[in-house]
């Protein structure tokens, strides 16, 4: 069981530093809005933050189905855990349920946001608005996802 229990955390926390490092990449484009209301947002940085999310929501396909990918197999691996005993129940329900609602935010709502900010057919106030939800919805998932992290390293059953 041992071997197990060290595969399927491995296989939660590789997945989780992934989507750590995917988040940190968006986030470096995202930051930019921080320091602006929503109305003063400069075309620069919207310009910048558009192309980003243009690029690696539409353009990289289909690698970009890869992070999907590890989205869905994180938590499954997160159920996995839980299933077996791996880990502590409320290391596998913590991690199963901060995994679950950074996906589903993601999927629901950050992705088709950035996926319409990078086309920029919208009016620039609506640019604005979708760039500092992005930018709000990223550092959630952030906080999550290192939370997953931080449980399944330091959960060592």
């Amino acid at each position: 069981m041992a071997g197990h229990t060290r595969a399927v955390t491995a296989f939660v926390s590789a997945g989780a530093g992934f989507l750590l490092a995917v988040l940190w990449f968006d986030l470096m484009f995202d930051v930019q809005v921080l320091h602006h209301g929503r109305d003063e947002i400069p075309e620069h940085a919207l310009a910048s933050i558009s192309a980003y999310y243009r690029r690696v929501t539409t353009a990289a396909r289909p690698m970009n189905w890869l992070i999907a990918a590890v989205m869905l197999a994180t938590i499954a691996s997160a159920g996995i855990e839980l299933a077996r005993d791996d880990a502590p129940p409320w290391v596998g329900w913590a991690s199963l349920a901060l995994a679950g609602s950074a996906v589903s935010l993601a999927i629901g709502r950050t992705v088709p946001n950035a996926v319409r900010l990078g086309t920029r057919r919208d009016a620039l106030d609506t640019q604005r608005r979708l760039a500092k939800s992005i930018c709000r919805e990223h550092l959630c998932c952030l906080a999550a996802i290192a939370t997953v992290l931080i449980l399944q390293l330091s959960s060592g059953r």
